[in-house]
């Protein structure tokens, strides 16, 4: 059974900096597509990053230049690193797991991934 728990959120001041983890039990993240999405009230849940077993990394429109994903294999953990915060980065993130080898373009959908964490709140504020 795959089990992934986040950690990490909290509040924050805006232009600050988080970093989430993702800890994975029952798959090896080495060898594992994972994803982080996030979900604000009201709001359809949005892809935010993933990283592929071949190491390539992938960015939604929002996030680019400013949250980076990284891997430790050593803690089969995720990791995700947030710069330069917005109070638009206000949500809950959830960390993903997907099965096989999902292509590039896939790794946005929700449909892609059969494991998530139950998320971790993220708040940007004044």
């Amino acid at each position: 059974q795959v089990q992934l728990t986040e950690s990490g959120g909290g509040s924050v001041q805006p232009g600050g900096s988080l970093r989430l983890s993702c800890a994975v039990s029952g798959r090896t993240v080495s060898t594992t597509a994972m994803g982080w999405f996030r979900q604000s009230p009201g709001k359809e849940r949005e892809f935010v990053a993933a990283a592929r077993s071949n190491g390539a990394t992938y960015y939604g429109d929002s996030v680019k230049a400013r949250f980076s994903v990284s891997r430790d294999n050593a803690l089969n953990t995720v990791h995700l690193q947030m710069n330069s915060l917005r109070p638009e980065d206000t949500a809950v993130y959830f960390c993903a797991a997907a099965p096989g080898s999902p292509i590039s373009s896939a790794l946005r959908w929700i449909r892609t991934y059969d494991s998530w964490g139950p998320g971790t709140q993220v708040i940007v504020s004044s």
